[in-house]
């Protein structure tokens, strides 16, 4: 019923009070020329709203700036848990074009982004807050995934690979190249496994020019693993959206669904 249904996604304080269906919606100005100028929808057109926190309403456009949603607020139509295990996506962000890297990561089911700003780090894009925001929720309609991955803020590589992964021993892969030897990320997402409700999985992408010696020394002691993503020598762009390709495969796997 809703597969062909467009989305809006709204934050979920932005929910109306009220135990029954037929709740109004108060649509601001971005939202009205989204659903009426880009998407042509009349008075009485049913769409989907999601939450980003794993729910979706059916609701009909109203009259003015109002929609009616078709269930209870405390009763959505589809619910879906959290995606397990969590995937995070650690990138020294591009020089240019960081935000098509966001919205990639995003369609691509990485469920925390985190820039870093490592030693070969050149003049990056930055990813404004205001900006960033409205990718990510164009990207969460576009692609209709029910929930809305969280932006972290610039932080320094050191701090990250200085640790020991977010999810645990074992849980950090620190891509990168000129290593022979090295398992594919591929490979050492197979040797994982685990169940589904595994703990938080990091993967760690430098800059342009690569992590120093001494970025991955550092990591390497705190429990990293390194791992290559090939041969060639990918941009951090390419190498990002690749690996992102590559966990969302993996938890899929995991969890039985189609890929």
């Amino acid at each position: 019923m809703t597969r062909d249904l467009r989305r809006l996604l709204i934050t979920p304080g932005r929910l109306p009070a009220g135990p029954s269906a037929g709740a109004e919606l108060e649509l601001d100005r971005q939202e009205l020329h989204y659903l009426t100028r880009v998407l042509r929808l009349r008075p009485g057109d049913r769409f989907a709203v999601v939450d980003g926190a794993g729910s979706l309403w059916t609701a009909l456009l109203g009259p003015a700036d109002q929609a009616l949603l078709e269930q209870p607020p405390s009763s959505p139509l589809a619910f879906e848990p959290s995606p397990a295990p969590p995937l995070q996506l650690a990138v020294a962000l591009p020089k240019r074009d960081a935000d098509v890297l966001l919205r990639m990561a995003c369609e691509l089911g990485v469920d925390r982004f985190t820039p870093l700003q490592a030693q070969r780090s050149v003049a990056a894009d930055s990813l404004k807050p205001e900006r960033a925001e409205a990718i990510l929720r164009e990207a969460v309609e576009q692609c209709e995934r029910l929930w809305q991955p969280q932006l972290e803020s610039l932080r320094p590589a050191a701090e990250l690979l200085g640790a020991r992964p977010p999810g645990g021993s074992g849980r950090g892969l620190l891509c990168t190249a000129r290593r022979p030897g090295l398992a594919l990320l591929a490979q050492a997402l197979e040797r994982l496994g685990g169940p589904p409700g595994a703990s938080e999985l990091t993967v760690a992408i430098g800059p342009e020019g690569g992590w120093t010696p001494g970025e991955e020394a550092l990591a390497l002691a705190h429990g990293w693993q390194a791992v290559s993503l090939g041969t060639t020598i990918l941009r951090c762009s390419t190498a990002a959206v690749s690996a992102a390709g590559l966990l969302s495969h993996w938890r899929a796997q995991q969890i039985g669904a189609p890929s």
